[in-house]
């Protein structure tokens, strides 16, 4: 068997709010959008890549992103060019701060926010310890 795409299907209370969000807050480029029973809007986001993190792991994360495990099942994480940058656009378009960026054990510099519909999102720079 191939596989050959990753899509994450997101059901929004407020379709325009998390549209907005995702293109606008975030940066991802708008691909399909239907409007046939209902709406529906596809993001391209660069290469999709699926994480399965342990409990003990994923609270290690939690803890080092934002002093304390919060995750749920599901969190997304998008590497991005500038973190002050992307997080002030992400902030700007409804997400909510969970903890300043801090720059991990494996040299990234990552903040965590909550989208405007509660999902948890990591946006993170790589190689950040260089760049300092």
């Amino acid at each position: 068997m191939t596989t050959f795409e990753l899509r994450v299907a997101i059901t929004a209370a407020d379709f325009d709010k998390l549209v907005a969000f995702y293109c606008d807050g975030l940066g991802l480029d708008p691909g399909d959008m239907w409007t046939n029973n209902g709406q529906g809007q596809l993001f391209n986001a660069g290469q999709g890549v699926i994480e399965i993190l342990d409990h003990t792991h994923s609270a290690w994360v939690d803890n080092i992103e934002v002093g304390r495990q919060v995750s749920g099942q599901i969190r997304f994480a998008f590497h991005v060019e500038d973190i002050q940058v992307a997080m002030t656009n992400a902030l700007d378009y409804g997400a909510t701060l969970l903890h300043d960026p801090v720059l991990t054990p494996w040299g990234d510099l990552n903040v965590r926010l909550k989208s405007p519909d509660g999902l948890q999102i990591t946006l993170y720079q790589t190689n950040a310890s260089e760049a300092k």
